[in-house]
């Protein structure tokens, strides 16, 4: 059986790709060998920029499938019947480091997801925890540069870290979560994750509805003690991608139980509290969780580089009967997210195959642009209306239309009566048991007490203390402890 010819990118066979030519034996190379040229400039192009946030991934396909009737709150397709398929692909991330960092670290983890449904993509784009440090996006790249690693000295720096955390109190809830012992997941198959954000859902008859996202893992929550995540991270950066591509290769495919929380639209105005506070919960005695169905990863990517980094995720990218609330960092990434894509991946990014719709064909007015794959013929027309048979517009907004008010300025959000920054966080500690709290305060004291200016530590014991008298006490005696010693 004959070899495959190996030949240049415009498809001339290569004769020589073990050597370069020469001005004679010996001699400098020549400026004419086309062949090493292109291998040499295709070798500087072939790193895109990184993430900013969320740079470290890690993803799978698989579907998602229906298992309980929502057609009551949603009019979205691929929700529509019970037993519905739907394929997916789903990006697992770090948030603070580099692509170059370890998997095992605390950190909150991305949980992407793409659904490839027949009215479009569809992507929820959460984490692994239910709320975040901030509630507003201007304030998002303050605190990303306070978590990344400092000029000077080239690593995450405890004053920077606790610093921002001391000057923003609604961060106090999370970084409970963070350095509590979930803080550090044993692997991508070990933990839930969270749409976080409230979305709205729209039925049929255009009853409006705000929703919140809960994939409950089916393996069993299972974390990492700063200890062994030391040791982990030392033997193995690369921990979670292992465990995650060794699992599905060996079929043993994890998967998620999706529940949603659903609060008519009507009365997210008189909740005690915002609902669209990206800080807080929504207690499930006010909105009990409501089973949708169940995600299955059971196909691992041919290419990592081609369906992972170059994975594009944006939580504007909606189907008919989901939509967005007026949660303020979600307003944030319907922008952020996007962009980012359109500068790492240039503006035709979603014609990758990992981008593109799968169950269905994109038909608009986009044309040209970097690296441009989509020739629509001689007498097509890329301005809308024409006369022409081009694809048209519905008429049909895909959610339902948010109610505004007022004038337009820098507003805080509307205060509700039980707006507070620190009751959930208290909440939070006094669900743990003893042996948690004991960790939590360890992992708090273990950073806290090497900032080295007594001002920003003294400002993160108040959230502490006003989160709950006790929880304050123990952070305050072990920083004490650690910064007598």
């Amino acid at each position: 059986m004959s070899k495959r010819v190996l030949t240049t990118e415009s498809g001339a066979p290569v004769a020589d790709n073990q050597n370069s030519a020469s001005a004679g034996v010996g001699g400098p190379l020549l400026l004419q060998d086309q062949h090493l040229l292109e291998k040499l400039a295709r070798f500087n192009r072939e790193r895109i920029p990184e993430r900013v946030v969320h740079a470290r991934g890690s993803g799978a396909y698989g579907y998602f499938e229906v298992t309980d009737d929502v057609t009551g709150f949603t009019r979205a397709d691929f929700l529509s019947t019970v037993g519905r398929r739907t394929e997916v692909f789903l990006r697992f991330s770090t948030v603070a480091d580099s692509l170059g960092g370890a998997d095992a670290v605390r950190d909150p983890r991305g949980f992407a997801v793409k659904f490839y449904t027949e009215e479009g993509n569809y992507d929820l784009v959460g984490n692994n925890t239910p709320v975040f440090f901030i509630k507003d996006p201007i304030k998002f790249p303050d605190f990303i540069h306070s978590q990344k690693r400092d000029p000077f000295t080239g690593r995450q720096e405890p004053d920077s870290v606790w610093d921002f955390w001391a000057h923003a109190p609604e961060a106090t809830h999370q970084v409970t979560w963070l350095m509590g012992d979930r803080g550090i997941p044993a692997s991508y198959r070990h933990m839930n994750g969270y749409g976080s954000h409230t979305y709205q859902w729209t039925n049929a008859e255009g009853a409006a509805f705000f929703v919140k996202y809960h994939f409950k893992t089916n393996q069993g929550v299972r974390s990492l003690s700063a200890e062994q995540a030391a040791e982990l991270a030392g033997k193995d950066p690369n921990s979670h991608q292992t465990d995650l591509l060794q699992a599905i290769e060996r079929g043993v495919n994890p998967s998620w139980t999706l529940h949603v929380q659903i609060m008519p639209a009507a009365e997210a105005a008189d909740y005690r509290f915002n609902p669209f506070d990206l800080t807080k919960v929504w207690p499930h005695r006010d909105y009990p969780l409501q089973r949708v169905g169940r995600l299955v990863l059971d196909r691992n990517p041919d290419n990592v580089f081609a369906e992972v980094e170059q994975a594009a995720f944006s939580p504007n990218n909606f189907v008919p009967g989901i939509g967005p609330s007026p949660d303020k960092m979600l307003q944030g990434r319907l922008f952020a997210y996007a962009d980012a894509h359109r500068y790492r991946l240039g503006v035709n990014h979603t014609l990758l195959a990992v981008n593109a719709p799968k169950a269905t064909t994109a038909q608009n007015y986009g044309r040209d642009g970097l690296m441009a794959a989509n020739p629509q013929g001689r007498h097509a027309k890329n301005y809308e209306p024409n006369s022409y048979d081009g694809p048209v517009e519905t008429g049909r907004p895909l959610s339902a239309p948010l109610a505004v008010t007022g004038h337009t300025g820098t507003h805080e959000a509307p205060l509700h009566t039980k707006d507070d920054d620190f009751y959930q966080a208290g909440e939070l500690y006094r669900l743990m048991s003893q042996e948690e709290r004991q960790r939590l305060v360890a992992n708090i004291a273990g950073g806290l007490s090497q900032v080295s200016r007594d001002d920003v530590i003294e400002k993160n014991l108040a959230h502490f203390h006003a989160a709950d008298p006790e929880y304050g006490k123990r952070v305050e005696e072990a920083v004490r402890a650690l910064r007598e010693d």
